[in-house]
C-alpha cells in the first residue's frame, strides 16, 4: 500500500510517501532561488507522493532564528515560491508549505530584526530558564494573524495546503509543553488550555482560506533540547492535546517521532503515529528515521540505508496513513523509486555532506 495512490481530502497523491520538511538555509533574503526550485522538482520527478517544504518563517517580527531561511513577506519571496510550486506540479507532484515560528530559539541580534528577542509562552526557553520575551495577549493576536495571512498567501501561490509546525520545541510546542508554559490565563495551565494557542491559529487559518485548501499540524513529544520530554504521558493525555486542534479544522496530523519503530506508551507496542490516528480519526503521517539504520541524535553522523519493511507493514495494516522520509531523501532524491523497485543496495547513504548542498 505504501506505493499505491492515496486521497488526502481532495488531493490525489500518487503514493503514500511524503518528503518531510527539512531546513536547508539556502534562500538568501528569504527568497527561494532557482537551486531551491530544482531541488524540489527533482524529488517530485522521482515520484515523491507529497512534498512538505522546509519551514517557512511566518511573517512575524520574532519568527526567525536561522540564516537564509525562506519567508513569504516580500513579493520576491512569494514569486520564488510560485516557481517552486510550478516545478513540483509540472513533475506530477503535490506540495504543502510548512509555516514555522522559531519561538525561543531566536536570540537578540539575529536577522532580520536584531533588536527583537525570542518570543515564548512564559519567557522560558526550557524549564527554569527565562531568557526570552513572555508573549502578551497582543503578541499572541499578532502571531495568530500572521499565520492566517501567510496561509492565504500560500493558497494564492498555488500550494495544495499548509502545515503548521507545532513540534520540536519551537513556539507552538513551547505553548503545548507544561515545562515551558506556566501561564495562568486562557493559554496556560491544563493540557486543554495549552492547546488553545494552536487551536486559535488553525481557526484563523481556516477562516482565511477556501474549504478545499488543506491544513495540517506537525507535533512531537520530544524537543531538540530534551529528547525525553512528553506532552502526553498516556493516551488520555494525548486525546486532551489533540482534540481541540482537530475540532478547529485540521485535515491531517503529522506525528514526529525520533524512531518510528519504538512504542510510545507503556503497555502497548504501538508508536505515536498509531495512537494519533486512533484518537483523532483523521489522516495521519508518521515520521522518524525512516529508511536509515540509526536515529538523528547527531544530524552530521553518516547513516546507511535500512529496510522499511516495518513501515510498509504499518501502512498496510492502516495503523497510520502516510510515511514521511527526511534525511534518506536528502542524500538520494530517487529514494522512492529505488525502494519501490527493491533496489536497497543502490540507495545513496546519508552523510553530513547532504546537509550542506541542494542536491
Amino acid at each position: 500500500m505504501l506505493f499505491e495512490p492515496y486521497k488526502l481530502k481532495n488531493l490525489n497523491l500518487r503514493n503514500r510517501v511524503v518528503m518531510a520538511p527539512m531546513t536547508r538555509n539556502q534562500s538568501p533574503g528569504g527568497i527561494p532561488t532557482s537551486e531551491v526550485v530544482a531541488y524540489y522538482s527533482r524529488r517530485a520527478k522521482a515520484e515523491v507522493g507529497l512534498i512538505i517544504t522546509e519551514g517557512i518563517e511566518v511573517s512575524h517580527e520574532a519568527s526567525s532564528a536561522y540564516p537564509n531561511v525562506p519567508r513569504l513577506d516580500t513579493k520576491e519571496a512569494r514569486e520564488g515560491w510560485k516557481r517552486v510550486v510550478n516545478g513540483v506540479k509540472e513533475n506530477g507532484g503535490s506540495v504543502i508549505a510548512q509555516l514555522w515560528h522559531c519561538g525561543g530559539f531566536r536570540k537578540l541580534g539575529m536577522q532580520p530584526n536584531p533588536e527583537v528577542p525570542g518570543h515564548t509562552a512564559s519567557g522560558l526557553v526550557k524549564p527554569g530558564k527565562k531568557v526570552a520575551h513572555e508573549m502578551t495577549l497582543e503578541d499572541i493576536k499578532q502571531t495568530i494573524n500572521a499565520y492566517a495571512s501567510d496561509a492565504k498567501y500560500c493558497e494564492e501561490i498555488g500550494f495544495d495546503g499548509v502545515e503548521i509546525h507545532g513540534a520540536h520545541g519551537y513556539l507552538i510546542d513551547n505553548f503545548f509543553w507544561e515545562g515551558t508554559n506556566i501561564r495562568d490565563d486562557s493559554y496556560g495551565g491544563s493540557i486543554e488550555k495549552r492547546s488553545q494557542f494552536v487551536s486559535e491559529i488553525i481557526q484563523a487559518v481556516r477562516s482565511n482560506i477556501s474549504q478545499e485548501f488543506i491544513v495540517g499540524l506537525r507535533f512531537s513529544q520530544w524537543k531538540q533540547h530534551d529528547f525525553e520530554a512528553k506532552l502526553a504521558h498516556s493516551t488520555d493525555d494525548l486525546k486532551k492535546v489533540l482534540l481541540s486542534p482537530v475540532e478547529s479544522g485540521l485535515d491531517y496530523l503529522h506525528s514526529s517521532m525520533r524512531r518510528f519503530w519504538e512504542s510510545e506508551f507503556e503497555g502497548s507496542e504501538e508508536n505515536l503515529a498509531y495512537w494519533t490516528k486512533k484518537i483523532s480519526n483523521i489522516p495521519t503521517i508518521g515520521v522518524g528515521s525512516v529508511g536509515l539504520d540509526s536515529d538523528f541524535i547527531d544530524m552530521t553522523a553518516p547513516s546507511k540505508p535500512a529496510s522499511i519493511d516495518k513501515a510498509i507493514d504499518d501502512i498496510s495494516k492502516e495503523k497510520y496513513d502516510l510515511l514521511a522520509v527526511g534525511r534518506a531523501l536528502l542524500s538520494d532524491h530517487e529514494w522512492v523509486l529505488k525502494m519501490k523497485e527493491g533496489r536497497l543496495k543502490d540507495v545513496i547513504p546519508y552523510s553530513k555532506e547532504a546537509l550542506l548542498k541542494l542536491y
